[in-house]
């Protein structure tokens, strides 16, 4: 029997939590609106921000953006590709699973330095503009990938968000200092 509150890992997640979604939802299958995610998404934003003030919803969410990366990395990629062909991978894997359209616009090997941008972003695309940008959940994600590619600390910061006015979110992502 799997426990819920105890896991091999210290994030208390694992992938097997997600259970069989084609076994469980044989007739209504894996597909969920993107109004019903957003719906999870900005409520629960609500309510930690209620609790907890902006700052550390933000936090949380982008640490549990970062759970996440690192587990779909290891379930839903190659991690074993060259650099090119693992960002190719990336955008192919990304969009076939609705998640956004990611180009990279900057990739600088030999820093790790990256910029890239996701339209159509399941978070944000066709959210009122507020002019703070508002996913963190991605922030982390895009981090948790990078670690898990990489085998580097990424920091992973939006600098555009549909929020902003931007058509597209734009995230900057580099390694942090690792003495």
């Amino acid at each position: 029997m799997f426990n819920f509150l105890q896991t091999e890992q210290d994030n208390y997640f694992s992938w097997e939590m997600l259970g069989d979604i084609e076994n469980g939802r044989q007739n209504l299958g894996g597909d969920v609106p993107v109004f019903i995610y957003r719906l999870f998404e900005y409520t629960l934003k609500a309510e930690l921000t209620k609790q907890f003030g902006a700052k550390k919803a933000e936090e949380i969410f982008r640490n549990a953006g970062t759970i996440a990366g690192r587990e779909f990395a290891t379930h839903m990629l190659d991690l074993s590709l060259p650099s090119s062909q693992f960002f190719e991978h990336l955008q192919t894997v990304l969009s076939q699973h609705g998640i956004g359209i990611l180009r990279f616009e900057q990739y600088h090997e030999e820093t790790g330095h990256i910029i890239l941008t996701i339209s159509e972003d399941l978070d944000c695309s066709g959210l009122p503009i507020t002019g703070t940008t508002v996913c963190n959940y991605d922030e982390g994600f895009l981090k948790g990938i990078l670690d898990s590619y990489t085998k580097h600390n990424y920091f992973v910061q939006e600098i555009d968000c549909w929020a902003t006015g931007s058509r597209v979110c734009r995230f900057d992502a580099k390694i942090v200092n690792e003495e």
